[in-house]
């Protein structure tokens, strides 16, 4: 079983609920990250160190405040620790049952299991922690066939990751920078500009701002 996990929620009474039911697996070593940034430095840390995490646990929303945020949210924290850390074992633990928000999880960022919280939490991490450790993906009853199924009101990966740096106020020309680098295709501003127009004709959307509204609404972004 894995040794040693990190928690990260902004809510002090999940990160603890987290730690119990770890502890009850027999897990001795776990710590506790508020924010995404803390998460990652820790991780750097433990592996500086030579005491790595075998596990992170995480959250995929984060509410803003008064600090400075590099990384946002859960889906960027695990994309981020995914493509530095092959290695590492990522489950996310959320209340977002949407089906496209799974798929871009484990597809697309990587993460290894996707654990709704709900009543059946305590029985459904433990599951999700024997899985993983044997190699194996995980998702929750109520969302075991997003890998599967598609809905008429999703949108592509490719516009998901779009529209979440739209929602993060990234201009047009520094996601165009971003996409180049990250050789995500197309990634010119005009076709970049293309596609937000696109998502407007389809969601019926009167700008920009509007379109990110109803994409939350959605629960989409």
């Amino acid at each position: 079983m894995f040794k040693k996990v990190l928690i990260v929620d902004d809510h002090a009474s999940i990160n603890n609920d987290v730690f119990e039911m770890l502890s009850q697996e027999g897990i001795t070593q776990i710590d506790k990250a508020l924010y995404c940034d803390e998460a990652y430095l820790k991780v750097k840390k433990a592996i500086r160190e030579e005491a790595p995490y075998d596990l992170i646990v995480t959250d995929l929303y984060f509410k803003k405040d008064h600090r400075e945020r590099e990384i946002a949210s859960g889906k960027a924290l695990v994309s981020k620790l995914r493509s530095e850390f092959a290695d590492l074992s990522i489950i996310v633990y959320s209340q977002d049952d949407h089906f496209q928000t799974v798929r871009f999880l484990i597809n697309e960022c990587g993460a290894n299991a996707f654990v709704c919280k709900s009543r059946e939490s305590d029985k459904e991490l433990p599951r999700a922690l024997e899985k993983v450790f044997s190699g194996e993906e995980y998702l929750s009853k109520q969302i075991e066939r997003a890998l599967v199924e598609r809905h008429d009101n999703e949108i592509s990966e490719y516009d998901l990751h779009l529209m979440e740096l739209i929602s993060e106020g990234v201009s047009q020309s520094n996601i165009s920078k971003q996409f180049r680098q990250s050789n995500i295709y197309p990634n010119s501003i005009s076709s970049i500009e293309k596609r937000l127009n696109l998502l407007k004709d389809q969601f019926l959307a009167k700008n920009t701002t509007h379109l990110v509204s109803i994409l939350k609404d959605h629960k989409l972004i």
